[in-house]
Formats: structure tokens, C-alpha cells, sequence
């Protein structure tokens, strides 16, 4: 073991938050950020529809489990398959996949909640949403600074554009977002969405984390004018291109244009 990688180690061992994950039965020290999250800005509810983002290894599931009580339903979706959570709906599959929607609408409607019973929604009801949608997912980072904070705000993006019309008017949304250039192309994206957008770094973070919160609370019924009929991606492109970050590419033939890249969601273990 390298004196770098000891260090890291070493570190990693003396984390009070992962000894009090540990000692409170947690899967991960990252459940203490939902939970600081929760005591500061209270975005869940007893009862509420619950989506976990990124869920695994559950965490943050075991949080909203804990905060939504029996009344409540939590949904928790990953690629990466998890253990079962008493009291959580855990689904392995891509967000972006529409059968994984599929199975998200299914368990969402599937009722109503009474002594943790789902129950069939009557005739003439309208489909559920969720009161409250929460991430903290990563992208695989590459070591080069710039490229994995682009690789970021198109996660975030996709994140928002994926979940958003599961969300009820009025709720809340909770997603990682990592500081650095262009992160104001997804505040303001937000701002247009939501009554109340503002980011909050957790105790619970690590001091040498970029990573930061974006705390968005009740969902507009209509997006701002601006921001009618655009996706999140597509506002954070032009922001990104009105700030010069980007080219938009209109200059450059078809042939010359870079290929898009796709990303490779994982999550980290801390």
C-alpha cells in the first residue's frame, strides 16, 4: 500500500459519520446528509411519495423510510442492485430506461397507503406523483477537473429532465451538484422551476468534497415563461454557450463534430 493510499485510509477509518452510519445501522455516512438536509429544510413529510435517485447501497432510502412512517411509500432506483429495505420498493434498472418508468408509475399507483397497505385508487382517480425526489448520485470521474464537472451538470441535467414530471406541484427536489464552472446554468434552470432554490453543503460532506446540495422546494405549476417547453440539458446548453464555456457547433461541418459521449453512473461508498 502506497503512503498516499495508507493515508486515505487512515482517514477513512477515523470518520466519526461512518462509525455513527455503522453504530446506527446505516448503510452509508451519506444517510447523515439527507438527514441534515431533512432537519434544515424539512423535504420530506410523514405520508409523503418518496423517489431515491441513485439509491444504492440506500442510505438515503433508509432516511426517507424512516421520515415518511408507515403512511408513506419510498422508491428507490439504481443500476446497481441493493439489499432489501423494510418498508422501501427498491428497483434495479436505469432511470432513463422507459420499462424502469414503467415499474416506477406501477408501484406509485398503486394506491392508497392505510396501515402500510396499498390499496387500489378508485375509479376516475388520477395517477399519483411524488411529493418529494431526491438524488446523490456521481458520475465515473476521470482525475481531469474540468471534464468531470461538464461530465456532472450533464448528469444533474438528465437527473432533472427524467424525474421532474413524476413530481407533484409543490414539491421538493434534492440532487448532488458538484461547485465549479457552469453550475449557474443548473441554478437558474431550477429557479425557473421552483419557488425556492438554494444549495447547502451537509456537515456530513467531506471538507476536501466539491460537492454541494441543490435544496429545491415547491414546484411551480408551469416552469417560468422562459423556460416553457425547454429541457433542463437544453437551458444548461445555451447557458454554457451564452457564457462561452461552449461553441454551439453551427460553424463546424457535420463530419468534424465531435461525437457525443455518453456516462457511466456509479455511486460513491462513502
Amino acid at each position: 500500500m502506497s503512503v498516499l493510499s495508507k493515508r486515505w485510509f487512515q482517514a477513512h477509518q477515523r470518520d466519526t459519520w461512518r462509525k455513527q452510519a455503522r453504530s446506527k445501522g446505516y448503510r452509508a455516512r451519506s444517510a447523515f446528509k439527507l438527514q441534515q438536509i431533512q432537519n434544515r429544510f424539512e423535504v420530506i413529510r410523514e405520508g409523503d411519495l418518496v423517489l431515491d435517485v441513485g439509491c444504492h447501497p440506500g442510505g438515503w432510502t433508509q432516511i426517507a423510510v424512516e421520515t415518511t412512517g408507515s403512511e408513506g411509500l419510498v422508491i428507490g432506483v439504481d443500476l446497481l442492485a441493493s439489499a432489501p429495505i423494510d418498508g422501501a420498493h427498491l428497483l434495479t434498472g436505469d432511470i432513463k430506461n422507459p420499462d424502469t418508468q414503467d415499474r416506477i408509475a406501477e408501484l406509485l399507483n398503486e394506491g392508497e397507503c392505510v396501515n402500510g397497505e396499498h390499496l387500489p385508487i378508485p375509479s376516475g382517480k388520477g395517477r399519483r406523483l411524488f411529493n418529494s425526489i431526491v438524488s446523490d448520485i456521481s458520475p465515473s470521474l476521470t482525475g481531469q477537473y474540468d471534464r468531470d464537472q461538464a461530465i456532472s451538470l450533464e448528469l444533474v441535467a438528465m437527473v432533472f429532465d427524467f424525474t421532474l414530471p413524476l413530481l407533484a406541484p409543490g414539491g421538493s427536489f434534492v440532487t448532488k451538484i458538484f461547485q465549479g464552472t457552469g453550475i449557474e446554468g443548473i441554478v437558474n434552470a431550477a429557479k425557473n422551476r421552483f419557488s425556492r432554490v438554494q444549495r447547502f453543503s451537509p456537515d456530513a460532506s467531506r471538507n476536501s468534497s466539491s460537492e454541494v446540495y441543490l435544496v429545491c422546494k415547491n414546484q411551480l405549476p408551469k416552469s417560468k415563461k422562459k423556460s416553457r417547453g425547454i429541457s433542463v440539458t437544453r437551458e444548461l446548453e445555451i447557458h454554457l454557450e451564452s457564457t462561452g464555456i461552449i461553441q454551439d457547433g453551427s460553424d463546424v461541418e457535420d463530419d468534424e463534430k465531435p461525437a457525443k459521449t455518453g456516462f457511466r453512473i456509479v455511486r460513491k461508498k462513502d
